[in-house]
């Protein structure tokens, strides 16, 4: 009886072992996380202005990527602020605009937890030292419940704007952790 079960075990042992191995673990694999309501929103904020810049910007000339502010402190961001202009950067990089990216440059002054700040009197001259036809600048407006964020093109040597956009955020727990000052 012994060697009855002791070669059923050893019999069935291969069969356990290949219907383990047919269905090994998937790995986490970043093409299957589905985008929150952020990147969503950042995205479709950069395709906004890509459309309506469609024709109005040179081949070859870069764009500068401003850090988006806080309207009501345009000395102060957060991490809302600054992953709002890298994932609006790197949108408008997908698309084909030559994106300058500002954190590589010694000549630019980062605010020490702040990012790239650009304010108004120093657009044109930044502009100008990295021959950038373009600027994109950003504020956001905090609620109880939401985030208005606005994204403009600015043309440093007019000040005319070449496209704009305004999209809201719902202040959930990821935005409202982003908002927290440092």
């Amino acid at each position: 009886m012994m060697k009855l079960l002791v070669r059923a075990v050893v019999l069935s042992l291969p069969l356990l072992l290949a219907a383990c191995s047919e269905n090994p673990p998937k790995e986490d694999n970043y093409s299957t996380i589905t985008p929150n309501q952020f990147i969503t929103a950042n995205y479709k904020a950069a395709d906004t202005l890509m459309q309506q810049l469609n024709g109005k910007l040179l081949a070859g000339k870069p764009l500068i990527m401003a850090t988006v502010v806080n309207i009501d402190a345009l000395e102060q961001t957060t991490t809302l602020g600054r992953l709002v202009s890298e994932q609006i950067s790197t949108r408008l990089a997908q698309g084909g605009l030559s994106m300058l990216e500002m954190k590589l440059r010694n000549s630019v002054y980062l605010k020490r937890n702040q990012g790239e700040l650009m304010l108004t009197r120093e657009i044109g001259e930044v502009a100008n030292s990295h021959n950038a036809q373009a600027i994109v600048v950003g504020s956001y407006a905090e609620t109880s419940d939401m985030v208005f964020i606005n994204i403009k093109v600015i043309q440093p040597n007019t000040n005319f704007v070449l496209a704009g956009t305004d999209y809201v955020l719902a202040k959930e727990a990821i935005v409202r952790s982003m908002l927290q000052r440092n």
